[in-house]
Parts: structure tokens; C-alpha cells; sequence
């Protein structure tokens, strides 16, 4: 997956554009139900914790812009374990159900079963456990997988490109055999994940002819195949409109080999469109992230590993909660003001704006001001 890449702008040292709010007003207590300014529920909360990963994926983290001098954050700037517990409950407490641990590559987060153990504790409002998932590249499923499911992960979500073995050592760039991610996924299968499903970023002219055989692959397995479009997240993957194969022509693809019937969404802001095979082999997601914006029902804010919380994939600025955290003057009621302000004035709405724009304008945003990176807060 060739691409020209763009030096990155790091995340970590930009100034915020957006603050925390003033805390001096009137406080905001959690009520279970939170909205945002186009009347947006808050019920997902992605969290990355670490900005590494052993992966350099070409449409991700290149190595022209993360290499060898890169640094990474120092340990002390991360999120603690008890950080990360401490907001998770505000935000729960505002309505959060599902919570995805993300990175960089999360599993190599030293201990991140003991941050598990900790968010599998929370209850929802209701008393209800969370949705506990996690996102990973499958590279240390074949250790980890056992000791997550004890910890109480609820399910586990792959990232895969390609089945053909030449090809994912060239997308990872690390030279790691795609044996060993599918080692991991039946590693996460006996461990008892399920469904776990498995992530495919597709790139026209690159990868595409992969679709059909990793769909034969993952039929009839329990698997959860499903096909990303190319995104123009950050900067570092030098995105056009013509890389991206539209989740339409997937499923055509598909539908003439594997007929196919659409099903209905599973819950409100579900990003994944639902297809299942009609002879009963389980079923496929296409995420139109390009061709069809979801912003009308997006539910989620993403948390960086430092502690800054983004309202949107494709955010320009961000909110500082760490410093909240780490001030000793500000209480759980505090935090959950400082959450309640921020969500509440949310009207971010990214790709609805692009495709109003339409293709010519999909080049750019039609703005200088630097993209948020999806190694930094998690696809």
C-alpha cells in the first residue's frame, strides 16, 4: 500500500486551541443521559494507552515520520492506570456503556491487564458491566489472549489488511508474517472472545483483490469480517479520493460470489452497515466512513494517552484533561462538569461536512490547521 507520506505534526507538543472549561460556574451532575449540541448521547469512549506500537504501517504510522529517532512520550506524561479508572467512571457516570482500548498498539502497555481488571469493575448507572473492548493488531494475541479474558475484556477487535503473506509484511513494513496474526485471532477464539471481529482497511489498487479471500477465510468461522474505507485521517498517509474503494462496490464484489442481505444496525451510532451471508456463514460490516457520513449518529469521544479528549476522528483541537486530573483542587464533581461542558458543546461533525463539500473539495479540508493523527487517539 504505496503512498506518499506528509510530515506529521506531533500531536503531543501542539498547543491546545480548546481548554478544559471554566470550572467556576454552576456544577453539572451526571444524570446517565448527556448531550451534545445536535443532540448527540454520549455512550462510547475510546482510550489509547500508548502512542507506540511495533508495527509501521504505511497508511498509519510510516517510518519516514516514525522512525528510529522518534520519540515517544515519556512514562510520566501517559495516563496512570488510576487516571484512566478515575475518568472512566465521570464518563460512565454521564452515560458511557462501551469503552475500547486503543493505541498505538495497546498490548504493549505493560500490565494493561490490571487496567482491565480495573475498568471491568464499573457499572453503568443501571448496574449494567460495560462493553469492554479492545483494538490491537493481533501481534501478541498468542501470549495475551488468556490472561485478557480472565481480566474481563469483553471482545476483541483485529486489524488485518491482507491474507497474502508478501503483501501484509509489506503494509506492516516490520517484515511480520501474517501467520502469526491469524495464530493470534484463534489464540482470542480459545481464549472465548466472541464475536471477534477483524478489521480491514481497504485501498483501491492496493489491497482490494484481497476482499474476496479473506471473506472466503472468515466464512463460516464465527468471525466478523468487516471492510474499511480508506480514510483521510491525519496527514501522514498522503490520502486521495481515487485510493478509496467504496463500501458499494465491496459488497457488489462480494454479493456476485457470497449473496448477501443487509440486517439491521445492532444499537444506535453503530459505524459498521451489516450484511449477512444469505446461506447462514455468518456475516460481514462495511464502515463508509468516505462515501456515507455516520456523523448524525456518532456517540463517541476519543481519549489520547496523555490525557487529551478529542470529540472526533478528524479533530483539529483537543481538551486537556490530565491537568484536571492532576490537580489536586479538582474533585470527581469537577471532572464531571469539565465533561458535561465539553460534550454539551460539541457540534463536530467532520464528514457530513466533506461530503456536502462533495469529491472536489475532499482533497483537503479546505484548512491549514493539522489533523490529529489515528496513531495518536486510536482509529
Amino acid at each position: 500500500m504505496l503512498s506518499k507520506v506528509i510530515p506529521v505534526a506531533d500531536w503531543r507538543t501542539l498547543p491546545l486551541d480548546r481548554t478544559a472549561p471554566d470550572l467556576s460556574g454552576p456544577a453539572v451532575s451526571p444524570s446517565g443521559v448527556l448531550a451534545d449540541a445536535r443532540v448527540r448521547p454520549l455512550r462510547d469512549l475510546r482510550i489509547s494507552v500508548t502512542d507506540r506500537c511495533n508495527f509501521r504501517c504505511i497508511y498509519c504510522m510510516p517510518k519516514e515520520s516514525f522512525g528510529k529517532d522518534h520519540l515517544f512520550l515519556p512514562h510520566g506524561d501517559l495516563l496512570t492506570f488510576e487516571e484512566i479508572e478515575r475518568i472512566a467512571k465521570v464518563f460512565v457516570a454521564h452515560g458511557v456503556e462501551k469503552i475500547r482500548l486503543t493505541g498505538g498498539e495497546p498490548l504493549l502497555r505493560k500490565n494493561i491487564e490490571f487496567l482491565i481488571e480495573r475498568l471491568a469493575q464499573i457499572r453503568t448507572p443501571r448496574g449494567t458491566p460495560l462493553d469492554l473492548t479492545l483494538t490491537t493488531n493481533g501481534s501478541l494475541l498468542t501470549r495475551k489472549a488468556a490472561a485478557l479474558k480472565a481480566a474481563g475484556l469483553t471482545r476483541v477487535t483485529v486489524s488485518l489488511d491482507a491474507l497474502d503473506d508478501a503483501l501484509f509484511r509489506g503494509i506492516n513494513d516490520v517484515d511480520f508474517p501474517v501467520a502469526d496474526v491469524l495464530a493470534g485471532i484463534d489464540a482470542a477464539r480459545e481464549a472465548g472472545f466472541g464475536p471477534i471481529k477483524v478489521n480491514m482497511v481497504v485501498k483501491r489498487g492496493s489491497n482490494d483483490h484481497e476482499i474476496v479471500p479473506m471473506a472466503r477465510h472468515f466464512r463460516g468461522t464465527g468471525v466478523v469480517l468487516r471492510f474499511i474505507e480508506y480514510m483521510d485521517v491525519g496527514s501522514s498517509n498522503g490520502w486521495r479520493m481515487d485510493d478509496v474503494l467504496p463500501s458499494s462496490e465491496v459488497v457488489s464484489r462480494l454479493s456476485t460470489i457470497f449473496p448477501l442481505e443487509a440486517i439491521a444496525p445492532g444499537y444506535r451510532g453503530e459505524t459498521a452497515e451489516r450484511w449477512r451471508y444469505v446461506d447462514g456463514a455468518g456475516e460481514i460490516g462495511v464502515i463508509s466512513s468516505v462515501s456515507h457520513a455516520f456523523c448524525g449518529d456518532c456517540t463517541r469521544a476519543r481519549l489520547s494517552t496523555e490525557g487529551k479528549i478529542y470529540l472526533c476522528l478528524f479533530a483539529t483541537q483537543g481538551y486537556d484533561l490530565r491537568s484536571l486530573l492532576r490537580n489536586p483542587q479538582v474533585d470527581d464533581a469537577g471532572l464531571a462538569t469539565a465533561v458535561a461542558r465539553i460534550w454539551q458543546g460539541r457540534d463536530d461533525h467532520y464528514s457530513q461536512q466533506r461530503s456536502e463539500a462533495g469529491a472536489q473539495g475532499n482533497e483537503r479540508r479546505g484548512s491549514d490547521a493539522p489533523r490529529v493523527e489515528m496513531s495518536y487517539i486510536g482509529g
